[in-house]
């Protein structure tokens, strides 16, 4: 029986636990992009992000290849935390982590609440992404989602990225028709709560098609679920679409947006326990700590 490939282009695994990496690779997930965004608690100091970034880029990569998943990253300063004055200066630590061959985006940036402090923030950041010849994931309000996404639009327009190197991302039916015919990438979220279910992505798919959109799980610390993706898949094939339609949704579209990096890294793991041998020292020595101890051996007769 076929089973879809899948690429989640937007899922926050710092949040999720091993059991998810297992769950998603049985279900067929084998690539994932993880943006940067707010942990819920706020941080207090911009070293905390050095913290993050570093695992972003090292750890999660280091869990996912142990289930046949390739792990990349997206690295930004997220809305919401751009208008914490103690956060401004992660923006100047940005550039040391962009040149990491894992990460392939910018982001999460944009807008939460559209203040001043977030057009700065998203400015600069998109600058960013033109330095390093990234792609841009872009965060949109929940919020006044159409003005929001309005003026994400706008600031787009503004810098000198090239629109197809950016996605527009937590899109629903009232914000799609603002970004469709914008030469940005449509992104929209399988989040039921606060954006996207699958029967309503499906009705969508079935308005504007298959070209240029990108569908994610965005799975993280709230209620959210790292498999909706390959529900959706499925809803797709019960509605009609083909299995082409959905290897394009959910591998070839976001394997062709990232791809635009020229740093992804979709080749096969054929044996995750190999590619587990193949890391430093210092992380093998994590997973010989999560391996049971095995029983010692009974004493030597007559000892003491």
């Amino acid at each position: 029986m076929w089973r879809p490939r899948i690429f989640d282009a937007h899922i926050h695994m710092t949040s999720r636990t091993t059991d998810d990496y297992e769950r998603m690779s049985a279900a067929g997930v084998r690539a994932v992009v993880e943006p940067a965004f707010c942990l819920g608690q706020p941080r207090t100091n911009p070293a905390s992000f050095v913290d993050y970034f570093d695992a972003l880029v090292g750890w999660e990569p280091f869990r996912a290849i142990q289930f046949g998943i390739r792990h990349h990253a997206a690295l930004g300063l997220d809305p919401k935390e751009s208008n914490d004055p103690r956060c401004h200066e992660v923006i100047d630590l940005l550039p040391r982590y962009l040149e990491k061959d894992g990460v392939v985006a910018v982001g999460e940036i944009g807008y939460e609440s559209m203040t001043p402090a977030e057009d700065e923030a998203f400015a600069a950041q998109l600058a960013l992404a033109v330095a390093y010849g990234l792609p841009a994931l872009v965060h949109t309000p929940q919020c006044d989602r159409v003005r929001g996404t309005r003026r994400s639009l706008a600031v787009v327009d503004e810098s000198a990225i090239d629109p197809g190197r950016v996605v527009i991302d937590n899109l629903t039916e009232v914000s799609a028709a603002v970004v469709r015919d914008s030469g940005c990438w449509m992104g929209f979220s399988i989040y039921p709560e606060a954006t996207m279910s699958p029967e309503r992505m499906v009705d969508l798919l079935q308005m504007y098609g298959t070209e240029r959109i990108l569908i994610s799980s965005a799975a993280d610390w709230g209620r959210s679920d790292p498999l909706l993706t390959v529900v959706t898949a499925k809803a797709m094939l019960a509605a009609g679409f083909g299995e082409d339609d959905v290897d394009r949704v959910f591998w070839r579209n976001p394997a062709e947006f990232y791809g635009q990096s020229g740093r992804l890294d979709l080749s096969a793991v054929a044996e995750s326990s190999a590619a587990v041998e193949s890391l430093t020292a210092v992380e093998s020595s994590a997973v010989a700590g999560s391996r049971a101890v095995p029983d010692a051996p009974a004493a030597a007769a007559g000892a003491v």
